[in-house]
């Protein structure tokens, strides 16, 4: 990633995150501060609403908060076509749910939402994603309402240069944390620490939503 595309993505994710007082955030105590902290998971000081943005699924589920209520969810934006941050995000959170209890696995689902609608159509979303894992759920759109959902979620992107054959689009690691109302309640920290995750993950997913 060339330098002037890393400086632009930390600036955005400065003015996005910080927006929503991202540096003053802390984990709830009930859950364990330390804990969490070390695992990645930042929780926001009030849940936030998703925005209303007009993406969807293969099978034409469309993106809000009625989509993601019933369980926790995690949030990628990335591509297809990505090199290193998709595909790696994508096997730790198989090997994470894989190792989750049985009785917590359902409460947590992975959805991920392109950021390269030029190439990623919504059955190619879905074809990729359950590659890693079948219960994963692929979505996509028009870039401008791309652009509103992961501003609003505070996971910004720098959109590739089509005009190029072959382009990458730099993007964040971090996902965003969906409660089982269908808010925003934080955010995992990229790259993923997967034993803490697996450790801390099952106490929160007993909740339905965050104290």
């Amino acid at each position: 990633m060339p330098v002037s595309r890393k400086w632009l993505l930390w600036v955005l994710a400065l003015c996005l995150l910080g927006a929503g007082g991202f540096w003053l955030i802390q984990p709830r105590a009930v859950l364990g501060s330390a804990q969490l902290t070390q695992a990645g998971i930042i929780l926001l000081p009030q849940a936030r609403a998703l925005p209303d943005a007009a993406l969807g699924t293969a099978d034409g589920q469309p993106f809000g908060a009625d989509f993601f209520k019933g369980r926790w969810t995690l949030v990628l934006f990335g591509y297809t076509f990505c090199p290193d941050i998709c595909p790696t995000a994508l096997s730790e959170l198989r090997r994470i749910r894989a190792a989750l209890p049985a009785e917590v696995r359902d409460r947590l689902g992975v959805t991920m939402v392109s950021v390269d609608p030029q190439r990623d159509s919504p059955e190619r979303m879905q074809q990729y994603v359950t590659y890693f894992d079948p219960t994963f759920i692929g979505m996509t759109g028009e870039m401008q309402e791309i652009q509103k959902a992961s501003a609003a979620m505070g996971l910004p992107f720098v959109p590739g240069d089509t005009s190029k054959e072959y382009y990458s689009v730099d993007h964040s690691g971090h996902l965003g944390l969906i409660d089982p109302q269908g808010r925003q309640v934080g955010y995992v920290r990229g790259p993923l620490r997967e034993a803490q995750l697996i450790e801390q993950l099952p106490a929160l997913l007993r909740l339905d939503s965050v104290p």
